[in-house]
């Protein structure tokens, strides 16, 4: 099985199934905003305030373009797929994966949206970065995982299955 890439909105799931994906397969498991919290020494919000929202998004192409892996589960953060060179590198590494959350429920889990360490580009909020990056997860997916009213257990089955 190829490397698995993780793509969706903040809130997703994409670190808590990715860590449980990579248990289940044996996999090393890589958080692309952890590679990038490391680098740069400082938390999402903290990079975001300080370089940008493009700063932000030119680091974050960087790291995804210079991934190398195998046998990995990898979690992209949810503006990974505004960069079209570090997709086209992702889609090298493996498969893609997009972790579809209505909007409703994400509005449940994210709380903070700005101290995530979310781009959030001036007078837009979360409905709008929505609609404007379901289209392009839907773009990248090699295939796409509807989560409903699933628990962990099962979404990590769901993806496992799709993959099969």
């Amino acid at each position: 099985m190829p490397n698995i890439i993780l793509i969706g909105m903040p809130g997703s799931g994409k670190s808590t199934i990715g860590v449980l994906l990579a248990k289940e397969l044996g996999y090393e498991f890589i958080d692309t905003d952890l590679l990038i919290q490391r680098l740069h020494q400082a938390k999402l919000a903290e990079i975001i305030e300080k370089e940008g929202n493009e700063g932000f998004l030119r680091i974050e192409n960087e790291v995804c373009r210079s991934l190398k892996a195998d046998y990995a589960v990898i979690a992209t953060g949810g503006s990974a797929v505004y960069s079209p060179e570090a997709m086209a590198h992702l889609k090298k590494l493996g498969r893609i994966i997009y972790l579809h959350v209505e909007l409703e429920k994400l509005k449940k889990r994210l709380q903070d949206i700005k101290a995530r360490g979310v781009v959030l580009p001036q007078g837009m909020a979360l409905e709008d970065i929505y609609r404007e990056r379901k289209v392009l997860y839907e773009r990248y997916a090699d295939l796409t995982i509807a989560e409903e009213n699933d628990t962990l257990e099962e979404s990590v089955a769901r993806v496992l299955e799709a993959m099969c």
